[in-house]
């Protein structure tokens, strides 16, 4: 009975919100108020109705902040491009210009003027019947080496993709594929033709060889394809290269097809554009 009584007591003195009396001598329980929400659910409710002062802190900090990134997305290619270009100039005309330094001329610019004039003079050197000669005696002794001639064979091949002679240009006409499903499209190359004899009995078959580049422009895939499986845009070898190399932002918003070949249908027929 004693202790039912002290029970009731103590559960009496937490419903009213008066500190439990014990009988020993320790501290005296925590007030319960069972009309008021805890302490941290005030925070809490305090926490999501900002001031007007914090929340106009918080409208200038967004503005302020994208004001700032537009102005970096705007300076940013201005600034890779002048870098680049100074870059450029600078490595360009440190080929000549310690000669000119060395007879006591020091005036920036007229090492890289010197560089793009000797540029010029080998492309009309080597455009001559005495150029080429040389040119092919030197190839033939670089390809004799066992390093050097896998370097130079490489950047051979990608200067050659844009060389401004059709005949030695190694990327000749750029073309669209259905690749790798219909309904998808790949922009892709001609490197070259081959002759598929006895193609399905029917005789010779003409097929173009498509370089779709996969990594940027030095790694890909190779495709023999018909000339009618083909579509033919309105782009030039150096546009195509500068969509492959800027990851297709630079591509136009219209691609025109030329002569209104656009390819084979979904059965097999040829197909003519607009």
């Amino acid at each position: 009975m004693a202790g039912r009584e002290r029970d009731r007591e103590l559960l009496l003195a937490v419903v009213a919100g008066e500190p439990a009396v014990h009988d020993d001598d320790s501290e005296p329980t925590t007030p319960v108020n069972v009309g008021s929400p805890p302490t941290s659910a005030r925070a809490q409710h305090l926490h999501h109705h900002p001031t007007g002062i914090e929340a106009f802190s918080r409208v200038i900090r967004s503005w302020a902040w994208k004001k700032f990134m537009s102005g970096c997305v705007i300076l940013l290619p201005i600034a890779i491009t002048f870098y680049t270009t100074w870059w450029f100039i600078r490595f360009v005309d440190g080929f000549f210009s310690p000669i000119y330094i060395h007879l006591g001329i020091d005036l920036f610019g007229l090492g890289f003027v010197t560089s793009i004039t000797f540029i010029f003079l080998v492309g009309v050197f080597m455009s001559s019947w005495l150029g080429t000669s040389l040119l092919g005696l030197g190839e033939f002794f670089i390809k004799k080496m066992p390093l050097v001639r896998h370097i130079y064979s490489a950047s051979k091949q990608i200067s050659a993709a844009i060389s401004p002679d059709q005949s030695s240009r190694a990327f000749k006409e750029v073309v669209i594929i259905r690749h790798p499903r219909i309904g998808e499209y790949a922009l892709g190359f001609i490197t070259s033709t081959v002759a598929l004899r006895g193609a399905g009995g029917r005789g010779d078959q003409e097929l173009a060889c498509v370089y779709v580049p996969t990594n940027h422009l030095y790694l890909g895939d190779i495709f023999l394809m018909s000339r009618s499986d083909v579509i033919i845009p309105d782009l030039s070898v150096r546009e195509a290269i500068e969509i492959v190399l800027s990851g297709g932002m630079s591509v136009p918003k219209i691609i025109s097809a030329v002569d209104g070949v656009v390819g084979l249908g979904h059965h097999g027929r040829a197909v003519n554009g607009p």
